[in-house]
């Protein structure tokens, strides 16, 4: 397995455990939303050292919103950013080529 294809899923690996912590606060009434206070700004911020550049501070922003609002948490941003890297994006440029 290459560097690349490791990280690949290394980055899929902690995004679904990103994705798992954040839906977390269902679990736990009224004292799960209150951490989210907590787990909103560190979510943005690792998702921002996972995707770098323009494209990992704007999905770090979506996630810090999507956690800190209440009844967003189901969403797997993580998850998501995850697919339009390896999958979306990468077919994006694959089209663009031939």
């Amino acid at each position: 397995m290459s560097v690349t294809k490791d990280k690949k899923y290394k980055q899929l690996f902690l995004g679904l455990l990103f994705d798992a912590i954040g839906m977390l606060s269902f679990a736990i009434p009224f004292i799960g939303e209150f951490s989210d206070i907590i787990w909103a700004p560190l979510s943005g911020w690792l998702m921002t050292r996972m995707y770098k550049g323009k494209v990992g501070q704007a999905a770090g922003v979506v996630t810090f919103i999507e956690e800190i609002i209440p009844g967003l948490d189901v969403i797997p941003t993580f998850t998501i950013m995850w697919f339009y890297t390896y999958v979306f994006k990468k077919s994006k440029k694959q089209t663009i080529q031939v």
